[in-house]
């Protein structure tokens, strides 16, 4: 049997991330799965009540934020599509901007943490 912890495991994600949070929208008696793709602008808050903020631009470049609950049990799935390299922890800046301008953050490239082995060490 596995605990709600285990159930809703959020990767590890940060401002300037790209993600696609899948989130579980009731209507009535019916249940659907709405996906909602955007960057990360904001993380905010202290143990369960973390919540994260995700801005898209919408149709005829309307931005669109949406404010999540980190733990919430309607988050089915989030996958982090990029990673990206920014200086800030919070990205309010990229509300004043249009366009193309305000989906550009730099990717980041990870280094492995684990250390390769030399070649001697493969050969034996």
């Amino acid at each position: 049997m596995e605990t709600k912890a285990q159930k809703n495991t959020i990767p590890e994600f940060r401002a300037g991330d790209t993600v696609t949070v899948h989130y579980r929208i009731i209507e009535g008696d019916k249940v659907r799965t709405q996906p909602f793709e955007g960057i990360v602008i904001a993380k905010r808050g202290e143990g369960v009540s973390k919540t994260f903020t995700v801005r898209k631009i919408g149709a005829d470049g309307v931005g669109v934020e949406r404010i999540f609950p980190l733990f919430s049990p309607n988050i089915e799935r989030l996958v982090v599509e990029k990673t990206g390299k920014v200086r800030r922890a919070k990205l309010y800046y990229l509300r004043g901007k249009v366009g193309k301008q305000a989906t550009k953050v730099k990717e980041r490239l990870f280094t492995s943490s684990v250390p390769e082995q030399s070649v001697e060490e493969k050969a034996v």
